[in-house]
């Protein structure tokens, strides 16, 4: 009897585990709604204009800049963390189904307004419920292997987009976010509840240590911790240029063959993911040792060098290929930002309104981003927005360099000394 007590808890983290797995796996396509195939069936199925799509896409994502921040502290208020998934999953996936039934500006704006503020619920919800379970020492690898099934769910989704979409055409999508959906669901319920240390959860209770302070600490935190305003700067110039690239780049191809645009935008989705797959992997396994903002660092470099790829042709095959540098930056970028949020608020029990915080700033680059990109487009053509956009991400590469530290405690400790406490980081 004995016995199974004393591996009951190690049998909870495994079957936490896996759900966590499959749960990464399936909100791959949910999470985001329709993304990228959004800007492509408003393009070739509703007749828009890049400039009309670039501005749908902004007000919906201004909307998530709204839920984005109290999502983060409704994720470390509440013990609910499975049921705040769930209801989101849902309304994401009733809003975007709803687009072919009222497709004008309005009901598209709404609509999809209300399918990202749903889903800013998502990555501070998977974060939490991991650094809930697994702990801070395990956390870096677990982020990591979350961001491989997340890319891995993300290619299999565009893949069978590609090929639906070929035999039936752009709408296909749809069909196949609600069949996600319905999987999402049950991975989340299979994670055990009692499996989620909620303390652990928020930051507040450091499990290497032991330490627990009695109270979170104030949200002036946010502003007052340096490096985390350091952070979140470049964070919004990563997105101010990321952001943009992947509908640019469906756009040209659905100008090219409106047949195969949807599924030219699924290859170019299904070879980034791919390429995410080992990067992500890479992070969880060597971030720890190597260091956090190389990371940060590298994922920010690679969008210059993949704007002014995109310039130099239009062929189809080139601009696929140029696609898998986003699998290198965005696989890095994905597995890499809650480490680093989890390095700057550790024991302040402000980890997941903190993550919410900086996605706000990450939201506010992803907004302008596809607006500035779709004026630019308008007003001098794609290779002048591909430019500006990879313009904007050197900058971003410049401030990381010269003004965010290193955030890995693994360094201190190497060295024999008590990893810094986090009032001491936020004082940097």
């Amino acid at each position: 009897m004995s016995s199974q007590a004393s591996h009951h808890p190690i049998d909870q983290t495994r079957r936490a585990g896996r759900a966590l797995d499959a749960a990464n796996f399936f909100l791959a396509d949910v999470r985001d709604g329709l993304g990228p195939f959004l800007a492509v069936y408003l393009l070739t199925e509703q007749h828009w204009d890049e400039a009309r799509i670039g501005l749908v896409m902004s007000i919906a994502t201004i909307a998530g800049i709204v839920a984005q921040t109290p999502a983060g502290a409704l994720i470390d208020a509440t013990r609910a963390k499975r049921l705040a998934m769930v209801i989101a999953a849902i309304m994401v996936t009733l809003a975007s189904l709803s687009l072919p039934l009222f497709p004008s500006f309005l009901p598209v704006a709404v609509s999809q307004g209300i399918a990202q503020a749903a889903a800013v619920i998502f990555p501070p919800a998977i974060a939490a419920v991991s650094l809930g379970i697994f702990g801070h020492a395990a956390f870096t690898r677990r982020i990591g292997r979350n961001e491989t099934f997340n890319h891995a769910g993300n290619a299999v989704a565009a893949g069978l987009s590609g090929l639906s979409a070929y035999w039936f055409g752009p709408t296909v999508v749809f069909y196949l976010l609600a069949a996600m959906a319905v999987a999402s669901l049950v991975s989340i319920l299979a994670i055990p509840a009692r499996a989620i240390d909620h303390d652990l959860a928020r930051g507040l209770r450091d499990a290497d240590t032991g330490d627990q302070p009695e109270q979170p600490s104030g949200l002036a935190v946010l502003l007052t911790c340096r490096p985390l305003l350091v952070f979140a700067v470049c964070v919004v110039l990563f997105h101010l240029s990321n952001a943009a690239m992947l509908p640019l780049v469906g756009q040209k191809l659905a100008l090219q063959d409106k047949n195969m645009g949807t599924s030219l935008m699924s290859a170019c989705i299904v070879a980034a993911q791919i390429v995410m797959v080992p990067f992500a992997m890479l992070v969880g396994a060597k971030a720890d040792r190597w260091g956090h903002k190389r990371f940060f660092l590298a994922a920010l470099l690679i969008l210059p060098i993949r704007g002014a790829l995109y310039t130099l042709s239009d062929n189809p095959f080139w601009l696929v290929g140029v696609q898998l540098l986003d699998g290198v930056g965005a696989g890095i970028f994905g597995a890499i930002f809650p480490v680093i949020v989890a390095d700057l608020m550790r024991n302040t029990g402000r980890f997941n309104v903190a993550q919410g915080a900086v996605i706000t700033a990450q939201s506010i680059g992803a907004a302008l981003s596809t607006t500035l990109a779709g004026l630019v487009v308008v007003g001098a053509g794609y290779s002048a927005a591909f430019i500006t956009l990879g313009a904007v991400a050197a900058i971003g590469a410049i401030v990381c360099l010269l003004a965010l530290p290193e955030t890995r405690r693994g360094t201190l400790q190497a060295q024999g000394k008590t990893a810094a406490p986090a009032s001491v980081i936020a004082a940097e």
